[in-house]
């Protein structure tokens, strides 16, 4: 009777995952933002796969964790081969769901950019299914299951939907009490967490635009997770809010909203959509696309 020879033992998918984006990022922790595991699990994947190997792939220092020769050499046809894969799974998905597109945003641009075009747009592609997830950083789509990104980004392609001009805002009732640049110091300010500089970045801007000596101004208050909610405590009253002048628009349009000092600062972020890959022609990504970039210039020459 033939005796099958045994056959070496792959190693773990999820360890060689582990380890391509733990090289890739250049870290535990940032792999184990990306892959939605804790930084404990990355950790033990990649020693599991150490022991399969006979060899170590990181160099462990007090200051992270460096690759070692071995590590280094593999990492690029391991990203390569990912890449393949998520393409191929990407194909799939494609094929078994050919109306769907499936969007990646900020909570914020989600609550107030996208959906109240989302009927608009859903009238405008009654045959496309379109979900949207969201995520505080944009994702990386050649490895996730989202078609496109919709983020204020620098990255140079896809689609710029609108400008990321910020400046301060707050309800007319507190407007009255903001002559000076230094009134802010006697106001409660909110903060955004994934903005937390928006305040520094428009006051540096205020400053070298107004030429005049300026006392030094501490802005006070508390920070939101959500930048909606730090939105209604503005709308309230109660405080000043640097705006994102896309996502504020219809309640400076309403008047329910005022800018007490104007000096907008235009940032280098605009409002992007893209995906991983140049959609082919008259794909529900592109027709997507298309159809955000038709309503963004539609909105801009209403306003």
């Amino acid at each position: 009777m033939a005796v099958s020879p045994p056959h070496p033992r792959s190693p773990p998918l999820n360890a060689l995952r582990a380890f391509e984006a733990a090289a890739r990022l250049g870290g535990f922790k940032a792999a184990a933002t990306e892959l939605s595991v804790t930084p404990g699990a990355v950790t033990a994947h990649i020693k599991t796969l150490e022991r399969h190997l006979g060899a170590d792939l990181f160099e462990r220092h007090a200051q992270g964790v460096r690759l070692t020769s071995l590590g280094a050499r593999v990492v690029a046809p391991l990203s390569e081969a990912f890449d393949q894969l998520a393409h191929a799974v990407g194909l799939m998905r494609a094929q078994a769901q050919p109306h769907s597109v499936h969007l990646a945003t900020l909570p914020a641009i989600a609550q107030l950019w996208l959906l109240p075009r989302l009927p608009q747009l859903r009238e405008k592609l009654p045959d496309i299914s379109i979900s949207v997830t969201a995520l505080e950083q944009p994702t990386d789509l050649k490895r996730s299951p989202y078609d496109l990104n919709l983020f204020f980004s620098d990255r140079g392609e896809g689609s710029i939907l609108c400008e990321d001009i910020i400046f301060p805002v707050c309800a007319p009732s507190l407007a009255h009490h903001l002559k000076r640049l230094s009134d802010l110091s006697e106001i409660a300010c909110l903060t955004d967490a994934v903005w937390a500089n928006d305040w520094a970045d428009w006051l540096q801007h205020a400053q070298r635009a107004d030429r005049q000596p300026t006392p030094a101004i501490q802005i006070r208050g508390p920070t939101f997770s959500l930048y909606a909610l730090a939105l209604d405590e503005a709308l309230a009253g109660s405080a000043v809010l640097v705006a994102h002048a896309c996502l504020v628009q219809p309640w400076l349009d309403s008047g329910q909203l005022v800018a007490p000092f104007g000096t907008p600062l235009k940032r280098p972020t605009p409002l992007r959509a893209w995906s991983a890959f140049t959609p082919p022609p008259g794909s529900p990504s592109l027709r997507v696309l298309q159809a955000l970039q038709s309503l963004s210039e539609s909105r801009t020459a209403a306003s």
